[in-house]
Formats: structure tokens, C-alpha cells, sequence
């Protein structure tokens, strides 16, 4: 992942371009990890990424998407989990289990357009190395040939075509536990146990061609690095990768997880990587702390609706994206948890979207943020929008620029504003919906 003084290598500074303005204005996508791992759907809920050392982080894994890691470690809760309840099995026995049985990309894609989301992005190969599609070169380790014997990502590419959802896909390149049969990850990632080989930069590389040939994803979205070997300019490279994503489809983006190469946006994932949010962004998360389904998360280790918001507002107030994650059971639906808090953000955007989508930052000369009272800021069309987060009959005093904002202007539907002059001052009402009350003022 880029820092903010890395220099690109001189072969990639011919991809550097304004960001479409497609995905500036995006501000919301829907993620979505899906795999052989959603069979045992089983991970300790221990808390964000970002907030533990790397060898407590590994051996109590709270991604269960990372099951296939995590049970290779010995001692590790997850492996006793395997041997107690799996008898040891091999983690190739979960993918001829997961079925998809229920999986409607549909229904699927309604939930995620009520959200108001702008792109969609599902997993196409996770570190696991099962394929979503019948990707070259994956023998019968893919989801057409077994488990649920479907074109899982054309499904899903169909479903957000026909609801107008620009569609990206999440594609491994920095790790494939199959393919290098590389060694388990206990503490830190490094050149020895991810695959940096030339015979496996060409694998992921005629993965994310075909990916891009059949699917013409707006967001190619990696993940970890890209093998070493594969980023020389020459055949199959990376360079050639780059070009082939923008020749096909021209305002398409990627994201800064290609090692030290090129990116449209950086990335941040919970708290790790929180230095990284400058330029254009996003942030990535699941409303858990785990991006796959896991059994062990409840209301009290998840974001509810109201938390959603909360984490929404304030990415877009700071100028990023948020792509939020839901991760589908093996039988291919989203638990009710999860949908609840996607339709409470939907709601909520329903009502207060003109205020987020297409916004800018609000410069912090005319008003400035807050933790207590929570108070973000967003700009739109010559209107700056306040979102205060306070309990009913709280009263809040903004911190404006009176010459700039107008004080006497300010409007909402769940507060009362007053102050003609000077800053306003609001008394939060009750609102209808969950989530921050917004009001809204006239610059001047």
C-alpha cells in the first residue's frame, strides 16, 4: 500500500488521471464477501483491524473469510474449532458444501439499491483461491464446476446492470493459500508466504483479464499486493493489466492495493491505515468486525442502522467513500442483522441523500466538526449541512463563520435553529428516522 511519500515507478506515472467523477460522487458502495468459508461462517469477534499487533491479530483472526489461515495455526481457537467440529477436515470439503441454494442476485441487488449505493463490489477469488466464475486455469476449483454449480459473478453483474449499479469486482492478487501452497500467515505478510512468482503473476493475471473481459467492471479492486514478478513492464504484466481495465472500460478505477504501482483512490480498512485518507479515498468495512458471514456476530459486536449512518456521515464529511460490507450465508442470503442495518441506512438516505451524494467537503474555515456534541459537515450547491448527533432536547452550538454561514437560514425537520446573527444554536428534536438530524444553512 502506498504512503504518502511514495514515488511510482516511471512506467506507471502514464496512468495518473483526474478520478472520474463518477466516483467522487459515488460516496457509497456495497461490498459483498462470499466464499467456501461462509460453510463454517466461524471467527472470534475480537474487535476492528487496526487495534492489535499483527501475531494476536493472526491467531484470533476475527475475519472469518481468513478461516482457511486461521486453522492452520496451531493452538489458535479457530483450529481447535476445525478439529472439534470438522474433525480436521480439509477446508476444500467446505466448497463442495457451500450450495447457494437460496441465492436470489436479484433480491440481492434490491436490498443493496435501497441503500442508495452508487457500485457494487463482490469478492471474485478470495486468499482462498476458490473463483467465483470458471476462472482460467482453476481446474474444478471454482464455483461453476462444484459447490454451487453457477456463474456466481455474472449473476451478480446482471442483477446490478438491470438496477443501474456500477459493478466492480474484489480480486486477490496478493495471496492465494492454493495456488503457491504458501505458508501460513502468523504474524506479518511478507514475500515469504505470499506468492511473488512469475508462474503465479500470469495465474492472477489472466484471472483479472478475463474478469475484465467478460464483466467490464467499473472498480477493480486488489487486495494485499500484486505479485512481484508481474510488475515489470513486459508480458502479462501489470502495466498490460492496466491498460487492458482502461481500454475496456475507460472510467473504471482501482484501488491503491497493487503494491507500489498505480492507483485511482486510496484505501483504508477500519482503523488500519487511517493515514491514507487524503485525496480521494474510501473506506472499507463490514458491519461487523469479520467481512464474511460469521455465526458468532450479534447486535452487540455490529453496527446497527443508526451506526451505519453515524460511520457514513462522517466518512463523507472527510471527504471519502465508504464501501460497506455484508457478507451472504452459505445458502447465499443476507442475515437479518445485516439487512437491518442496510435498510436503516437506505431510509435514511432516502431522506437526507441530497445531502451526502455528490457532496464536497465543507471547509473548516466556515464551520468545523466536533466530537462532543458529534457535529460533521457536508457542502452542496451553496448550502452547507450540519448532522449533530445528540440526544433529544440536547442544545447545540455550533462553531461557524457568521459571515460566511448564514445563521438565520438554518431549517430541519427534527430541530429547532435560532440565532439571527452570530452562531446558531440548535435544540434537537425527535427524529423519524435513526441516525444524526441534519440541518441545513445558506452560505453566504
Amino acid at each position: 500500500m502506498f504512503t504518502s511519500d511514495t514515488v511510482r515507478p516511471a512506467h506507471y506515472e502514464r496512468f495518473e488521471r483526474e478520478v472520474p467523477q463518477w466516483y467522487r460522487d459515488a460516496k457509497l458502495g456495497i461490498f459483498v464477501h462470499w466464499g467456501p468459508y461462509s460453510v463454517p461462517a466461524w471467527a472470534e469477534p475480537i474487535g476492528p483491524l487496526g487495534t492489535f499487533d499483527s501475531a494476536h491479530w493472526f491467531a484470533h483472526n476475527p475475519y472469518a473469510e481468513w478461516y482457511y489461515n486461521t486453522i492452520r495455526i496451531e493452538g489458535s481457537p479457530a483450529h481447535r474449532h476445525q478439529q472439534e467440529v470438522y474433525g480436521g477436515a480439509d477446508y476444500d470439503d467446505f466448497i463442495d458444501q457451500w450450495k447457494a441454494e437460496r441465492f436470489d442476485a436479484g433480491a440481492v441487488m434490491d436490498l443493496v439499491a435501497r441503500t442508495g449505493a452508487r457500485y457494487f463490489v463482490p469478492t471474485s477469488k478470495h486468499h482462498d483461491g476458490v473463483a467465483l466464475w470458471d476462472a482460467p486455469g482453476t481446474g474444478d476449483r471454482n464455483t461453476v464446476a462444484r459447490g454451487p454449480k453457477r456463474d456466481l459473478i455474472g449473476e451478480f453483474r446482471d442483477a446490478a446492470d438491470e438496477r443501474g449499479i456500477r459493478f466492480g469486482v474484489y480480486y486477490s492478487g496478493g495471496l492465494d493459500w492454493w495456488f503457491g501452497q504458501n505458508p501460513v500467515i502468523a504474524d506479518e505478510i511478507d514475500a515469504n508466504n505470499r506468492p511473488v512468482d512469475k508462474a503465479y503473476a500470469d495465474y492472477a493475471y489472466d484471472h483479472a483479464v478475463d474478469l475484465i473481459d467478460r464483466y467490464r467492471p467499473a472498480v477493480l479492486w486488489g487486495d494485499i499486493e500484486w505479485p512481484d514478478a508481474g510488475k515489470p513492464e513486459g508480458d502479462k504484466s501489470l502495466v498490460e493489466l492496466f491498460d487492458r481495465l482502461y481500454a475496456t472500460v475507460p472510467d473504471a478505477v482501482v484501488n491503491d492495493r497493487f503494491g507500489e504501482t498505480h492507483w485511482d483512490f486510496r484505501t483504508s480498512e477500519y482503523e488500519q491505515g487511517r493515514d491514507a485518507e487524503s485525496g480521494v479515498w474510501e473506506n472499507c468495512r463490514g458491519v461487523g468486525f469479520s467481512f464474511g458471514h460469521n455465526r458468532l456476530e450479534d447486535e452487540t459486536n455490529s453496527l446497527d442502522g443508526a451506526g451505519a449512518i453515524r460511520h457514513f456521515v462522517d466518512v463523507v464529511s472527510r471527504g471519502g467513500n465508504l464501501l460497506l460490507n455484508i457478507g451472504l450465508t452459505a445458502a447465499g442470503e443476507v442475515t437479518d442483522l445485516q439487512r437491518r442495518t442496510l435498510e436503516e441506512l437506505g431510509a435514511r438516505n432516502d431522506v437526507h441523500g441530497d445531502a451526502i451524494f455528490a457532496s464536497e467537503t465543507l471547509d473548516a474555515a466556515i464551520a468545523r466538526a466536533a466530537d462532543e456534541p458529534w457535529v460533521r459537515w457536508t457542502r452542496t450547491d451553496g448550502r452547507a449541512h450540519a448532522f449533530i448527533d445528540a440526544p433529544a432536547g440536547s442544545v447545540v452550538t455550533l462553531d461557524v463563520d457568521a459571515d460566511r454561514l448564514d445563521a438565520a437560514s438554518g431549517r430541519s425537520d427534527a430541530a429547532s435553529v435560532a440565532g439571527d446573527s452570530g452562531a446558531p444554536v440548535v435544540t434537537v428534536g425527535e427524529s423519524a428516522i435513526a441516525g444524526p438530524v441534519r440541518v441545513t444553512f445558506d452560505l453566504r
